[in-house]
């Protein structure tokens, strides 16, 4: 059994950063909706991500990505961890708020599980990962059933499309592993796949958004989108690949319990969204799924055994 990596008083300190940046994207996603069309708010995320972190991989001497092989990877990893969840997100958030999609977007463990079990041969459900499994499915049950089918098919809709971009994220988690076998470095995976996914967003938002036909938006949905690609994007990415050469895996999945507490706390305080006792109770249901997943209880109970 191998040791948790312990982590220093700075790891923690980036580990709330990157929570704070990846729950408020759902934020700057909700400033930008209905100023701007859904294609775009995508295409400008991840095109302005992509040229920034370009400019991390020249000033630190990091390779680019190279060989159609690579590319290749890239293309997929690109639409199943940035275009097509990005852009399910910002549809949902038209018709729900970021906090009730922040809430729906923990459920990316719960979906990795799961494609990890069929997709893969080291990672197979145990029984306290299926009550785990159990538990965060019932809370999205208790979140969409009952009255929530009565709010009407666009709410319903918006909420699948967030369990879509939460599948999409499972994806890619697993998809993802490839990069390192093939010597492409953390960094350059994400200036590739940001890239990859700008090329499949273009075509798009010139056939169905038209931008040159857009009126100018204003101040507040370009800073949300400058927010949303150069900080939740990436700045998150780079603080993401530290903490995990840092920290490690473990420590780092404790993000996907702190993102809905900053996504509902910027919400809550800024946007004057609120959340229903149905959206809390099957909140409080995933989270628990969550920590037994996570395993954290378990040892925590269990006797001291030293690593092997």
């Amino acid at each position: 059994m191998t040791q948790t990596m312990k982590m220093s008083g700075f790891d923690w300190l980036l580990l709330a950063a990157l929570s704070l940046l990846w729950g408020g994207s759902f934020f700057f996603v909700q400033l930008a909706v209905g100023h701007l069309p859904a294609f775009t708010i995508v295409l400008l995320r991840v095109s302005l991500a992509a040229v920034a972190l370009g400019f991390v991989l020249l000033a630190t001497g990091t390779a680019f990505p190279k060989g159609w092989p690579v590319w290749r990877a890239l293309l997929v990893m690109g639409a199943v961890n940035n275009a097509l969840p990005f852009t399910f997100f910002v549809l949902a958030q038209g018709e729900i708020g970021s906090a009730l999609a922040a809430v729906l977007n923990a459920t990316t463990p719960l979906f990795t599980l799961v494609v990890a079990h069929i997709w893969t041969s080291d990672e197979r459900l145990s029984p306290a990962k299926s009550l785990g499994l159990a538990l965060g499915f019932a809370g999205v049950l208790v979140m969409m059933g009952g009255a929530a089918l009565a709010a009407g098919s666009a709410t319903v809709l918006a909420q699948m499309a967030c369990l879509g971009a939460a599948l999409c994220y499972a994806l890619a988690s697993v998809w993802g592993r490839r990069f390192k076998r093939m010597g492409v470095p953390p960094l350059a995976t994400a200036f590739g796949m940001l890239t990859a996914s700008s090329l499949m967003m273009l075509p798009l938002v010139l056939l169905v958004d038209r931008p040159w036909a857009l009126p100018l938006p204003g101040a507040v949905p370009v800073a949300a989108i400058l927010g949303l690609a150069l900080l939740s994007t990436a700045l998150a990415y780079q603080i993401y690949f530290r903490l995990l050469a840092s920290a490690g895996a473990v420590n780092l999945a404790l993000v996907t319990f702190l993102i809905p507490v900053s996504a509902i706390g910027l919400a809550v305080l800024v946007l004057g969204e609120t959340l229903a006792p149905r959206h809390m109770a099957g909140m409080g249901l995933i989270a628990l799924g969550l920590l037994v997943l996570d395993g954290r209880l378990r040892r925590a109970k269990a006797p001291s055994a030293g690593s092997c």
